[in-house]
């Protein structure tokens, strides 16, 4: 029997690269269509699949302000809206951790500006809350329990790579959060954050 509430398909997370077994032509035809019909999550499942390739930065901006112009909308929060040379490094480093059960604690990446001073131009905060990734960013650059790192520098919530380490229990949210830290730093990130 049919209940009278349709369930919703869920939308795929970035981690699990739904477009991965498509051929770069025909992901750059889907992406095109995406852009023509306004889909702002399909169009970013095109992008993040590009950039996971390590397709040239360039291919990932244009790419990147194309969406943006089109379907700003409805892209997901999880897409970055500037091209971070490491993010396919910082999605294989926090699938290394795993949720254990289910809590109010939220890990979360924030990216750094560092282009005024360093080689690396970015970097990145390790953090873990109660509170939305995005709310606790807002909190930081308010100034309220902020981390100097994210006031001064801090530019946008990296939510793909952490999207499965939401909702888990607090003693796993710390353990966590250092340990990403920890191997963030291992493969050459500056890192801020993770304690």
């Amino acid at each position: 029997m049919k209940t009278a509430r349709a369930k919703r398909k869920r939308p795929a997370a970035p981690g699990s690269r739904p477009l991965r077994a498509l051929g770069r032509p025909a992901l750059l035809e889907l992406f095109d269509r995406a852009i023509a019909g306004g889909d702002g999550l399909e169009g970013a499942h095109c992008v993040h699949e590009v950039w996971m390739r390590n397709e040239p930065p360039m291919n990932v901006e244009a790419m990147l302000a194309r969406l943006w112009s089109a379907a700003a909308d409805s892209v997901p929060d999880w897409l970055p809206m500037r091209y971070v040379e490491w993010l396919p490094l910082a999605y294989d480093v926090a699938a290394r951790f795993q949720r254990d059960g289910r809590g109010r604690s939220n890990i979360y990446l924030v990216l750094l500006d560092y282009t005024d001073s360093r080689a690396d131009s970015y970097g990145v905060y390790v953090g873990a809350t109660r509170y939305p990734p995005a709310a606790r960013f807002d909190q930081h650059k308010a100034g309220i329990r902020a981390a100097g790192s994210v006031l001064k520098r801090g530019i946008e919530v990296l939510v793909g790579p952490v999207l499965h380490l939401q909702g888990i229990p607090r003693a796993q949210a710390k353990e966590i959060e250092e340990g990403l830290a920890e191997a963030l730093r291992a493969e050459g990130l500056l890192v801020q954050g993770g304690h």
